[in-house]
């Protein structure tokens, strides 16, 4: 087993969040996913900001959760959900960190989507 590199957000690798103005709202195949007004947005480093929505905000019947995974230096264990509703595209559409790492310790609870496996996340 090997140790997984653990890293704290800093000046080289910024990591910001903060709550969302207004509503966010995430459709697939006309049903609303998530619809949240309690959602945050993470800014890390260069990479577009994300939408991280409260489970209790998301219909979770939706959601199949998936045996895919992947590791975070910043972030942690990470941990995926399809959409069957929308088809082949929303495979691995949403992630989440169960157990984030305590720099980031306000996403738990919280999953993102990738906003090219879905059909909106608008912003309202």
């Amino acid at each position: 087993m090997t140790d997984k590199p653990v890293k704290i957000p800093g000046p080289d690798h910024p990591i910001t969040i903060e709550p969302t103005q207004g509503r966010v709202v995430v459709t697939v195949a006309g049903k609303v996913v998530a619809d949240s007004a309690s959602a945050l947005t993470l800014r890390e480093a260069s990479y577009p900001p994300v939408q991280y929505i409260p489970m209790k905000d998301v219909d979770r019947s939706l959601l199949v959760a998936t045996s895919h995974s992947t590791y975070c230096p910043y972030k942690g264990d990470c941990s995926y959900y399809s959409i069957p509703a929308g088809g082949a595209k929303t495979e691995n559409a949403v992630w989440s960190y169960k157990t984030p790492y305590e720099a980031v310790a306000q996403i738990k609870d919280h999953v993102a989507f990738y906003p090219n496996r879905v059909d909106s996340i608008d912003q309202r």
